[in-house]
């Protein structure tokens, strides 16, 4: 029953990779367009809230593709340890995200003329910014349950051993025991 939360998170996270590296790619063209002082070019335009909105966005991009990274990792593990870094690394991520969220309506509701890679951008955020956190609630579901995850109690993990221990037992040491 784990490969429920594997087969939907999987899609998830590469599609979320994908999109991740089309922001980063949109956010750092606009910024070096916007720090060569070219923001009078079609395609981009800007306003006040923008050199905000495109460092968040470069710093949601690469964050996330750092906790995609996690996230394959724990993918292919499928382990509670793995769990725990790819949910975290994902929190983090989309932390980041929401902020770059938040700009990016600011930006939108201060208005003036935006090109169209801008309005890409913002587009891409905001969904970004919905499919993280169903991403983010997916691994959690999998720290709740072991339905959608590997789950904190997997039967052979950590079970205490009693008695003797085999490698003891062949050089002629001590007993070894477990709680």
């Amino acid at each position: 029953m784990a490969t429920v939360g594997r087969n939907v998170v999987a899609p998830l996270l590469f599609l979320n990779l994908i999109m991740y590296f089309i922001v980063l790619g949109f956010a750092s063209w606009c910024l070096n367009r916007f720090i060569n002082g070219q923001t009078n070019h079609p395609s981009f335009g800007g306003n006040g809230a923008t050199m905000f909105f495109l460092i968040f966005a470069i710093l949601a991009a690469v964050l996330g593709i750092v906790s995609k990274l996690a996230g394959a990792f724990h993918a292919r593990a499928w382990r509670s340890d793995s769990l725990a870094s790819a949910t975290s690394s994902a929190l983090a991520a989309w932390a980041v995200t929401a902020l770059a969220f938040g700009v990016a309506c600011k930006e939108i509701d201060v208005g003036g003329h935006r090109g169209w890679r801008l309005k890409v951008l913002e587009a891409f955020i905001v969904i970004l910014t919905f499919t993280q956190l169903l991403y983010l609630l997916l691994l959690h579901a999998g720290v709740y349950s072991s339905r959608y995850g590997p789950g904190y109690r997997e039967p052979d993990y950590g079970v205490g051993m009693t008695g003797v221990d085999p490698a003891a037992q062949k050089g002629g040491g001590t007993t070894a025991t477990r709680v």
